[in-house]
């Protein structure tokens, strides 16, 4: 699949897809006249980096990260690192719940001076 049919099936850029491959995230192959072509599960892994990125991961980490979700197998170092972005996002999802909480009560305030 080209390059073009990734980021329109995806729902990312064409430039997007570039700079995951310059990190090393998306590694497609070559043909002879240079053009980009991607696996069938492009789509998904660039779905999946997707999350990362909006769960506030780095292109480090996820490069880091990669590996395991195309082995199955992890390291103790990323099963480590795995545990604490988990903390993380669970962190921030508390957080967010919170703020959520706090907004609901903000607008039904607003919407009884209404009445």
């Amino acid at each position: 699949m080209r390059i073009g049919e990734v980021a329109r099936r995806s729902g990312v850029s064409v430039r997007a897809l570039r700079y995951y491959e310059e990190q090393g995230l998306l590694t497609p192959t070559r043909t002879p006249g240079g053009q980009r072509e991607y696996a069938d599960d492009a789509v998904g892994r660039v779905g999946f980096i997707q999350q990362l990125y909006a769960a506030g991961l780095p292109s480090r980490r996820i490069a880091e990260l990669l590996p395991c979700v195309d082995t199955g197998t992890t390291t103790a170092e990323q099963r480590a690192m795995l545990d604490a972005e988990r903390a993380r996002i669970s962190k921030q999802i508390e957080e967010h719940t919170a703020a959520l909480a706090r907004l609901d009560e903000i607008v039904e305030a607003a919407a009884e001076r209404r009445a």
